[in-house]
């Protein structure tokens, strides 16, 4: 039977003494798969050959120092995201300082305790694992989004235009960079349930009768059920959305009637983003309004549909959202 393969995380490690580097082996073997170099170009050829999880690199070694290393592996899109630990005789701040500016990591000196080693590396590959996790999972809700597109007479660019009204919105009425962002990649799921409607309904070139439009109005509850509940986060934050993007400021909206300040805020923002993009945006069934007519028709349902204080802060941006519009603009 043939041996499986070793799933443990790769470390590739870089000195030109070997004494440094039997003593890394003996510290690290038990728990990692190792890779070994002796200069710098060998290390680069190994990372390219291999590409592993991290790098421990010395910084004084013939030919190629570990800084050359370390600044050619972040300018290698391939290899950027690679963390890398310094492991160095030169313990003063600032040569840490220099190995930090180029992009490592850590910066650890020798001579080392082995349990100091250990755990860096622990928490460099758990903060790598974590950021992929992140990236995962975002990677799932962009999915989403686009699998809701094609489901939908609405382009790809209607939902980056308004993902980033949303941001521009969320960061003038004084949220974090964190939630700005957040906002920013939860917002193109907002009609994600319309996966659940059916075609007949969806692309109907007409108007909806009434209960064709009650099916309709169904995309806001199926959004949230196909994002799940979660207790925070991206996904909850996407779920509230995909529920709360149709309620009204005056209590006449759907699917739950909540009125002003009970719905959710993120889905208030939403709202007028999604409303402003899908008027100045020509679809099969009508022209695109003019930036004007749009305004005047979100001004007037200022306290009604919109939350006033959105409003007042979009037109507040305009500049900035007009400068998306044009960035994102739909292609001909």
């Amino acid at each position: 039977m043939q041996d499986s393969p070793d799933q443990r995380p790769t470390l590739l490690l870089v000195d030109d003494e070997p004494a440094n580097l039997q003593v890394l082996r003996h510290t690290l073997q038990a728990d990692y798969r190792l890779l070994f170099a002796r200069d710098g170009q060998a290390a680069l050829e190994r990372v390219h050959a291999d590409r592993p999880d991290l790098v421990l690199l010395d910084v004084m070694m013939p030919g190629m120092t570990g800084y050359e290393v370390c600044t050619t592996l972040k300018q290698d899109p391939w290899t950027a995201n690679i963390p890398v630990i310094f492991v160095t005789a030169l313990a003063d701040a600032e040569n840490e300082h220099n190995g930090l500016d180029i992009g490592a990591v850590d910066y650890i000196s020798k001579p080392f305790n082995p349990s100091v080693v250990r755990a860096r590396v622990r928490t460099h590959l758990s903060l790598v694992q974590a950021h992929e996790v992140m990236t995962t999972r975002l990677q799932i809700v962009q999915c989403l989004g686009r699998a809701a597109e094609y489901k939908d007479n609405e382009t790809g660019m209607h939902v980056v235009r308004m993902s980033h009204y949303a941001r521009t919105l969320a960061i003038a009425m004084g949220f974090s960079d964190q939630v700005a962002d957040e906002l920013l990649h939860a917002a193109p799921m907002h009609d994600v349930g319309k996966i659940g409607i059916p075609d007949a309904i969806l692309t109907k070139p007409g108007k909806l009768s009434d209960d064709e439009w009650v099916v309709m109005k169904q995309h806001t509850v199926i959004g949230a059920e196909i994002l799940g509940q979660h207790p925070s986060g991206l996904l909850n934050l996407a779920a509230t959305i995909a529920r709360s993007h149709h309620e009204r400021w005056d209590g006449t909206g759907y699917p739950d009637g909540l009125k002003g300040e009970d719905i959710p805020v993120a889905a208030r923002i939403v709202a007028v983003a999604d409303v402003f993009d899908a008027l100045t945006s020509e679809r099969p069934y009508k022209n695109a309004w003019s930036v004007d007519e749009a305004l005047d028709l979100i001004r007037a349902q200022s306290g009604q549909h919109f939350d006033p204080t959105v409003v007042d802060v979009f037109i507040e941006n305009l500049p900035e959202i007009l400068a998306i519009q044009q960035r994102w603009a739909d292609t001909a």
